[in-house]
């Protein structure tokens, strides 16, 4: 359960990162200047969320494989199998309660360098 209850604080993250920097706005310079450019901070902002849905992405993906595990000898689609399979070549199936941290962050690694989604675009073409 941890890695779901990981995944569930970084959603609540991204939703108090996703509020609007604009109606932060304060004045500024004893009222004389009403609108403060928030432009800034909404980039940081969003960078946040995107390495935080990353995250979430990664322990999806983490869950997923496991899903696939479970449901053996059903097979998933094509699209679906090669990304399973990349990532089984680089993260093997847990049987047993373990400290996540590690494989979370190996799963990470994947999501964030690409592999998983090229495996998947050799299989089945480009995605859009």
């Amino acid at each position: 359960m941890i890695p779901q209850y990981t995944a569930a604080a970084i959603v609540s993250e991204n939703k108090v990162l996703a509020h609007p920097s604009c109606v932060d706005s304060i004045p500024t310079s004893a009222g004389q200047e009403d609108h403060v450019s928030m432009g800034a901070y909404s980039a940081r902002k969003g960078l946040m969320i995107l390495n935080n849905t990353r995250r979430v992405i990664a322990i999806e993906m983490l869950n997923a494989a496991q899903g696939i595990d479970f449901r053996a000898p059903l097979k998933p689609g094509r699209g679906t199998s090669a990304a399973y399979k990349a990532f089984r070549s680089e993260i093997p199936f847990y049987a047993k309660d373990q400290y996540m941290q590690p494989l979370m962050l190996k799963s990470l690694k994947l999501v964030t360098e690409g592999s998983i989604i090229d495996s998947v675009e050799k299989e089945i073409g480009k995605l859009k």
